[in-house]
């Protein structure tokens, strides 16, 4: 099997299906990542006309589904099968408990928007740190166009030394947690996005949330849509009971 046939998987956190952050990124991407990655299908002429215009800016963000990466996309190491991999990931979030995100924000990264933490959680690099390291020996090495790819980039010494040892340049000290909305954007557009992203999102950000599972996705081949194969609920947190 080549690299270009072989699936990747990814190991992400998302709401659960249901959830009305979910529903409303479902709605905004144009595309269900729970429902084997149908589209979203618009009702009416005005909800048409309005899915076309946020096509436009969410082709990528489109592909990879809603999510917020803590291990970035991979083929699996010759040796390894899926199932590997997902009893891994059962044996893992035994261990683990919830970590908090807290309420969020819709932010500009550069030239595209996400949603963000509304204010720093220094847990979640950990966790995310801690996920990175003990997945990587299901990791196959990327191949050398995906690594020229990632090259083109504009990385500094310390992202290209993440590419080389871990297969992604964002880890560790580079790593922030972020669920993408758009592609990169001109920026005569960001103003009239985020008055849209404002409109759908907005009422939605307060909640305390929290990375309460782990989701794996699969992209079959490449380009493919990236759906969910299966999730991974983390370990609640022990509420502590109020002195009488």
């Amino acid at each position: 099997m080549t690299a270009t046939s072989a699936p990747r998987y990814a190991i992400y956190y998302t709401p659960a299906p249901e959830h009305p952050l979910t529903v409303a990124a479902r709605t905004w991407l144009g595309r269900d990542a729970f429902a084997g990655g149908l589209a979203a299908v618009p009702v009416g002429l005005a909800a048409a006309t309005k899915n076309q215009v946020r096509d436009s800016v969410t082709n990528t963000a489109r592909r990879y589904g809603f999510h917020a990466t803590l291990k970035a996309p991979f083929r699996l190491k010759e040796g390894y099968s899926v199932e590997d991999l997902e009893r891994a990931l059962r044996k893992f979030v035994k261990a683990w408990p919830w970590c908090p995100i807290g309420p969020l924000k819709i932010d500009l990264l550069g030239s595209f928007f996400a949603l963000v933490p509304a204010n720093p959680i220094l847990t979640l690099r950990g966790f995310a740190s801690c996920i990175v390291e003990e997945f990587d020996s299901f990791r196959a090495p990327l191949s050398q166009n995906e690594f020229q790819r990632r090259l083109c980039g504009p990385l500094d010494e310390i992202e290209t030394t993440h590419l080389v040892r871990w297969g992604y340049p964002y880890v560790f000290d580079r790593f922030r947690f972020h669920m993408t909305l758009t592609d990169r954007l001109p920026a005569g557009s960001l103003d009239e996005v985020r008055q849209e992203l404002d409109t759908v999102f907005a009422p939605l950000l307060l909640e305390d949330y929290s990375v309460d599972a782990l989701s794996l996705f699969v992209q079959e081949h490449l380009g493919a849509d990236f759906v969910v194969r299966s999730q991974f609920a983390l370990r609640p947190p022990i509420l502590l009971k109020e002195a009488v």
